[in-house]
């Protein structure tokens, strides 16, 4: 079935049913930005597979809310299906609820799938059109009768990781949750989110691509810590550990009916993080607190092990891509690459380094103006062949048993022209920037944002993507609660956080540039004006020199990068052989 006879027999479904709007979000039960295919519906319905958007259809119009990340990805994959790209103005609003509110008359029905939406998105869109007398259904699935060859949940194993690796036990975890949910005076709390669950019982498992998670739920009480999975996920001595612990197990489908049957007074529930569905059925007598969950927060902090375990996970990953970035340079003019068979190379760099499981999410190879796609995703279609000229930015990252990688990079493949130079080392100063921050306890993320924009602001250059976020161990490349970005989100940078300092610059139809290492927040000192925070650079990864306009580069800039490159070098020469070290030396050289 092409889109367009989708889109029209989800019409049709709607018309019997007297919808007059619905909204298809890009989630599932657990509130995941990447997904299960059995939960890929917009990709289904309308084409778009960016790992943000929303649809939303009336019978004169469907269109696909999304930011600026993929607005040409939505432009092309869109083309004759019957949606059209809305543009939204902020990142992550409801804004397809106002357009909904203008153009539906009171009396009407809008409705959409509680499992696919968090109660944040359903109170959002209630609010709105409650109001102008628009009844909102929060229980309807047009999309299971229709996706007739939908995929099934997945039932790869999962696995427990051993407290070596972690650093915490279950139990201690599972303590300091409790713990949390007394301060807030919850008797119960329910855990939906897959990094939360996998944080939380220190387990792992292969149910969506790139991130280490499995589907599940979990119950915690005062007494009782349920998990629900699909039984066969587990061996019987990971079951037997887990009951050691104090983890009973219990099917993934009997979530609903252990929330229909909850003896609580309380229970604090993650409005962002959690499917309206499952909220919806919490009994009435329950009183529901609404606050991020404990784990959230618990896992954005790093204990000792785990960064040690990050620091060794990012020499094997500077290996691999230094062996990546030489072949590249050695074979680019003489063989036939492109963006899709660099990003397969790169993969093969990285599993053969120890402990390789899997990317941390699809590699962005943008050569030429692709680059200028920040969430660009070659396919057979848009595949450019390489040509030893113009830029490359090759975003990527890789999942070890020992923690998780992110990293961007631009490299020039011959004939950079001046203003590719002096974009580069416009962005380049910005990564330094934001990498050098010193700042109070406190700061607050959009603080970091503006400091490492401030040289691009300053030639009145700018990115419409975030500055960075948080990233998990061993688990999702995107990890809140702290992100580097604009909006005023009221979460202090911590001692142990892992973030990145990603900023960029897109001239489209011409190149983009981004260049991104993973910083570690730290200690830095004290002072009769308080206590001070810096970064620890764990990214170890050259920073190509032959771009830079030196002349725009202040002095500690140059510093900075010189002891970068040196660092790098040194960092990774003893895994090297004597024909890498020597070229990976030539990169490295100080400015």
């Amino acid at each position: 079935m092409k889109h367009i006879e989708k889109l029209a027999a989800i019409r049709e479904a709607m018309k019997i049913q007297g919808i007059d709007g619905y909204i298809i979000p890009s989630s599932d039960p657990h509130i995941s930005e990447y997904l299960p295919e059995r939960y890929k519906c917009i990709a289904w319905a309308s084409g778009f597979t960016g790992s943000a958007g929303t649809l939303a259809i009336t019978q004169d119009f469907a269109g696909l809310w999304t930011d600026s990340r993929y607005f040409v990805q939505a432009e092309e994959q869109l083309a004759g299906t019957g949606f059209e790209l809305v543009k939204l103005k902020t990142q992550g609003a409801a804004e397809y609820a106002d357009w909904l509110a203008e153009k539906l008359s009171s009396g009407a029905t809008v409705a959409f799938d509680g499992n696919l939406a968090s109660l944040l998105v359903a109170q959002s869109v209630k609010n709105t059109l409650e109001p102008l007398d628009i009844q909102v259904d929060g229980h309807v699935d047009l999309l299971s009768a229709l996706w007739t060859d939908r995929p099934e949940l997945p039932k790869a194993q999962a696995y427990l990781l051993p407290e070596s690796t972690t650093g915490q036990s279950t139990v201690t975890k599972i303590g300091a949750v409790r713990a949390e949910m007394k301060k807030a005076r919850a008797d119960a709390h329910l855990v939906s989110s897959l990094d939360d669950l996998a944080w939380l019982l220190n387990i792992r498992g292969q149910d969506v691509p790139c991130n280490p998670v499995v589907l599940g739920f979990v119950l915690i009480t005062a007494e009782n810590a349920t998990l629900y999975i699909e039984p066969s996920k587990l061996s019987a001595a990971a079951v037997a550990e887990l009951k050691g612990y104090g983890v009973d197990i219990a099917p993934y489908d009997t979530i609903h009916a252990a929330i229909d049957n909850l003896q609580a007074k309380t229970i604090l529930i993650d409005p962002k993080r959690t499917c309206f569905a499952v909220y919806d059925r919490v009994p009435a007598h329950i009183k529901i607190i609404e606050k991020v969950n404990p784990s959230t927060n618990l896992k954005a902090v790093k204990n000792n092990v785990e960064i040690e375990n990050n620091r060794h996970t990012f020499v094997k990953d500077g290996v691999a891509l230094t062996k990546f970035f030489k072949w590249l340079e050695e074979h680019v003019a003489t063989e036939e690459l492109s963006e899709l068979s660099i990003a397969d190379k790169l993969r093969e760099f990285r599993e053969e380094q120890e402990g390789f499981v899997d990317i941390s999410f699809t590699t962005i190879a943008g050569y030429l103006d692709h680059g200028a796609l920040p969430h660009y995703s070659a396919n057979e279609t848009s595949n450019y062949t390489l040509r030893p000229k113009g830029l490359l930015l090759v975003d990527s990252g890789g999942q070890y048993q020992t923690g998780t990688t992110d990293i961007t990079r631009v490299v020039s493949l011959g004939q950079a022209t001046q203003e590719e130079k002096e974009d580069y080392t416009l962005v380049l100063k910005g990564t330094i920037e934001g990498s050098q921050a010193v700042f109070p306890v406190g700061t607050r993320g959009y603080q970091i944002d503006a400091i490492t924009r401030r040289p691009l602001w300053e030639t009145w250059r700018n990115y419409g993507h975030g500055t960075g976020h948080g990233v998990g161990f061993f688990l999702n490349v995107h990890e809140g609660p702290q992100v580097f970005n604009a909006a005023a989100i009221d979460v202090a940078v911590e001692p142990g956080m892992i973030t990145s300092i990603e900023p960029g610059l897109y001239r489209v139809g011409k190149h983009g540039i981004r260049i991104e290492n993973l910083v570690l927040a730290r200690t830095a000192g004290t002072s009769e004006f308080g206590d001070f925070l810096d970064f620890e650079t764990l990214t170890i990864c050259y920073i190509a020199t032959d771009l830079i306009e030196k002349s725009l580069l202040d002095r500690k800039h140059v510093a900075w990068l010189n002891n970068y490159n040196q660092w790098v070098f040194d960092q990774l020469a003893a895994h090297l052989s004597g024909e890498e070290k020597s070229w990976l030396a030539e990169k490295c050289k100080a400015i």
